[in-house]
């Protein structure tokens, strides 16, 4: 036993469990593709940054704050979500069509770029295998109201479960677009900055798993995009295969990685405190239908949930 400080989540959380696994990363390209799609947001990022040379850093950073936020003390959380309130409350954007000028860290584009993330987190964990119940999955979404709080949201007025979340996203489709700035950060991510000597290896890799992000996108994105995605049953097999192939690499070896917050988290807590799926404790479960999650018996009344191979 230890009384060291958990952090906001703490190793019973669903979130402890989730965000250590590899996916993650291509949830994060997801949900870079969805959050483009709100031109007042996404205009906040590309007039404060020169997103092309930045990008790297700023999906660094980013991974960065989840894994602060995540498997930090409770203190380095807090501090991380002070650091991130006070530059956004610096910076605004400009509406090229009105002239408006506004502030980006307006609660309504702080929502969006949450539910974005969240909503990307989950559905690839999921679809690829990660095995949630649907009550995990709604524990998920309410236990990230913390981070919520910590970029500046009313907990209060964030969705708590996936009935919530629906809601919202179907609430904001109206306002969504792929505007020019979409278009950028689309070519971004199909073409990162890269030595010329690594182009072949971003077309032969980084360009398939950008793909496969976006593939993962609700229809309504390859719509507003103007991009067809394939079927979705290629999908979900494509991202299972590289799901097994990620998880395939051991978890300590991974988690060397800078930086490296799992194994300091490990270090603070004990062994007890790393994370593994089976600690959510629900049953073996399987995915009745490729591309979508759902729930089906096991023949004794139970509800099973999760992914066939």
């Amino acid at each position: 036993m230890t009384d060291a400080d958990p952090g906001l989540f703490g190793p019973d959380s669903v979130t402890w469990q989730a965000h250590s696994d590899p996916v993650m990363w291509i949830a994060g390209i997801r949900a870079l593709y969805l959050q483009a799609l709100h031109p007042r947001a996404v205009r906040g990022v590309i007039q404060n940054s020169d997103f092309r040379r930045e990008a790297w850093g700023r999906l660094m950073r980013t991974a960065s704050f989840v894994g602060t936020t995540t498997y930090g003390t409770t203190e380095a959380a807090e501090r991380a979500g002070a650091r991130v309130r006070r530059i956004h409350s610096m910076l605004r954007a400009t509406d090229p069509d009105t002239g408006e000028r506004y502030r980006i860290d307006e609660a309504a584009l702080l929502l969006w770029v949450h539910c974005a993330e969240i909503d990307s987190y989950l559905h690839v964990l999921r679809r690829s295998g990660f095995r949630l119940t649907d009550a995990e999955a709604d524990r998920y979404i309410a236990e990230h109201r913390h981070s919520a709080r910590l970029v500046g949201l009313d907990p209060g007025t964030v969705p708590a479960d996936r009935a919530q979340l629906a809601a919202y996203f179907e609430r904001v489709r109206p306002e969504l677009a792929a505007g020019p700035e979409a278009r950028e950060v689309d070519d971004f991510l199909l073409r990162p900055p890269t030595h010329p000597l690594l182009v072949p290896l971003r077309a032969l890799l980084w360009r398939r798993v950008a793909r496969l992000a976006y593939g993962t996108l609700p229809p309504y994105a390859h719509e507003l995009y103007g991009c067809p995605a394939p079927a979705p049953a290629v999908v979900t097999r494509r991202l299972r295969r590289t799901a097994r192939l990620l998880r395939a690499v051991p978890a300590l070896l991974r988690w060397q990685l800078p930086p490296q917050h799992i194994l300091r988290a490990m270090a603070r807590l004990g062994p007890g405190a790393r994370p593994a799926p089976y600690k959510l404790g629900r049953e073996v479960a399987i995915l009745d239908e490729p591309g979508a999650g759902g729930a089906t018996s096991d023949g004794g009344g139970r509800r099973r949930w999760g992914t066939a191979g």
